[in-house]
């Protein structure tokens, strides 16, 4: 079956809706193409313990402030798949849930994106599908020969089934600190390991200082002055709480990365080895844009060259929410509606 309509937004996550909030106010006809069955995005399968690193009002979307979640400063996980389904329900967006998008290809005038269910054809696109379904793993010697354990970040969920086991956390970002915090209060037998001393930033700076360090580094570099650095000037990894306390009372000590992965656990280059039941890999991600393949784009590290959020060889699409180079801050709920109002106005010039 194939159907049409203006704008296809694939994803419907924090990006796909504040897109789709713009596209609804400007009056463009368009379609949310999620894969997940239920709202929320990537937000439904983080770690229990997860916390923002803004207050709630910091961390909302166009349109409708984040409430506050009671005696929490630091709002979790599941309070903000909350409001994220309470946002699609307000707005009335058009969110196909469990819609799997697989390609998407030119069709003279128009795009052709071709789900798990059938096509739509669209003017224009937006692709907001985010980097969680493609984790990374660095390719580190002896990974294939280890015979523990190995989990990525999107696997873990708490500390709970550790219990009794040897573990390796692999990764300096917060990710990595934030795990490795996790297991450390559990009492769990832990070595974190990281490629570079950890950085934290100051104790007193949260999101709301990194989404306005973002924003001057795009300005200034849209300005063609010197790079201010970003967030990357401040630090790597948020002193949120449980961070903070595991730190300050030893419990939170890094090592330097190990040489190779040994069949029982990990060696340094030293010879020193440490024997492991599970390594967790908080090594971070990479874009999710298989599903254009088929077009072609140029680009270097895994990403599509843009135009602000347009790519440069197909004017029909832009995207939204991949990091700094879709917008300052824009992989962050209080980041991404700037440049999704900007995607959706020149959609909408476009289309006019």
């Amino acid at each position: 079956m194939k159907r049409r309509t203006d704008v296809v937004v694939i994803g419907g996550g924090q990006s796909g809706l504040a897109a789709g909030y713009h596209l609804r106010r400007l009056g463009v006809e368009h379609v949310i193409l999620d894969a997940e069955a239920a709202p929320g995005g990537a937000w439904q399968h983080t770690w229990d313990s997860l916390r923002l690193f803004s207050p709630a009002p910091y961390s909302s979307l166009p349109g409708r402030l984040m409430p506050s979640q009671p005696d929490e400063p630091y709002p979790d996980a599941a309070h903000v798949v909350g409001y994220l389904t309470d946002y699609e329900k307000r707005y009335e967006l058009p969110v196909h849930h469990g819609t799997r998008v697989e390609s998407v290809r030119r069709d003279g005038p128009r795009l052709r994106v071709e789900t798990d269910s059938g096509s739509w054809t669209a003017r224009a696109a937006i692709s907001a599908t985010g980097t969680w379904t493609r984790p990374f793993l660095p390719a580190v010697p002896g990974r294939g020969e280890y015979r523990g354990r190995q989990l990525h970040t999107v696997q873990y969920r708490g500390p709970t089934e550790f219990t009794g086991q040897r573990v390796i956390v692999v990764g300096g970002g917060n990710s990595g600190a934030q795990i490795a915090a996790d297991l450390a209060h559990a009492g769990i037998d832990l070595t974190w390991v990281t490629q570079r001393p950890p950085r934290y930033l100051a104790d007193d700076i949260d999101g709301r200082a990194l989404f306005d360090a973002a924003t001057a580094r795009r300005r200034a570099l849209d300005e063609g002055r010197t790079d201010l650095g970003g967030v990357a000037s401040l630090g790597d990894i948020v002193a949120v709480p449980p961070v903070r306390a595991a730190r300050d009372t030893g419990l939170l000590n890094a090592r330097p990365l190990f040489a190779r992965l040994t069949p029982t656990g990990v060696e340094w280059a030293d010879g020193t080895r440490a024997e492991a039941d599970t390594v967790i890999w908080c090594t971070g991600f990479r874009p999710a844009l298989a599903h254009f393949a088929s077009l072609r784009l140029r680009g270097t590290r895994g990403r599509i060259a843009l135009d602000g959020t347009r790519a440069v060889d197909e004017p029909r699409l832009h995207l939204l929410g991949y990091g700094d180079w879709t917008g300052p801050a824009s992989a962050t709920l209080i980041g991404v509606g700037r440049p999704a109002r900007d995607a959706a106005r020149e959609i909408a010039r476009c289309l006019a």
